[in-house]
């Protein structure tokens, strides 16, 4: 399989030397980076190619690299029943760059790429209806960027008083505190093989003995 996959990678990028900005096959996958411009012209020659044929979108995804210039890597995932075959397409983008949508070729990639807008807040140009997907009205952030704090920013809950849900910011209610993560088998007669706890002396503690 994976010197078919090389010799598909070679012929790719000879086919589409304009897209492919470079191609390999790791742990039996092989993975193409895109130019951004031409991630649309790419994905139609690989559905319509007769050697390649990859009709089905199987998911569109992101990944957020905060230390890079181009901050996130779109991810396109392409399966051939008919070669069966697998290929992931990589495009590398800045975070106010336009991603070219690719609806126009896979009607499914719809909802994929307003997933990817909602999570990331990455932009496609060319879609039809790019809204929020999965998170609520009026929804501030984007949940799956690494600077996105776990908390969120706000919360929703129903009041009873007001009869009705309301949205206030993230309140937090108590203080950080400060654990010392005891085992909860710290006492007991028998202590499991790593449960054991050492002491600031160096020396085993006492329930470890």
């Amino acid at each position: 399989m994976s010197a078919q996959l090389q010799e598909l990678g070679a012929y790719i990028e000879a086919k589409r030397p304009d897209c492919v900005l470079g191609w390999d096959v790791t742990n039996g996958e092989l993975n193409v980076d895109v130019a951004l411009a031409n991630i649309t012209g790419l994905v139609d020659f690989l559905r319509g190619d007769a050697t390649c044929r990859f009709s089905t979108l199987v998911d569109i995804t992101a990944v957020d690299y905060p230390g890079r210039a181009k901050r996130f890597d779109v991810v396109y995932h392409f399966l051939s029943m008919y070669q069966n075959q697998r290929i992931r397409l990589r495009v590398a983008t800045r975070e106010k760059d336009m991603v070219p949508s690719i609806v126009s070729v896979h009607p499914s990639a719809n909802w994929f790429e307003r997933e990817v807008f909602d999570m990331f807040g990455i932009l496609f140009s060319g879609h039809p209806d790019l809204r929020r997907i999965l998170t609520d009205y009026g929804f501030r952030g984007y949940p799956l960027r690494k600077d996105f704090p776990t908390t969120g920013y706000t919360e929703v809950r129903y009041d009873e008083v007001e009869k009705r849900v309301v949205y206030e910011p993230v309140n937090l209610v108590q203080e950080y505190r400060q654990f010392d993560f005891m085992s909860p088998w710290e006492g007991a007669e028998y202590i499991l093989p790593g449960d054991d706890k050492t002491a600031p002396d160096g020396h085993a503690s006492k329930e470890s003995k």
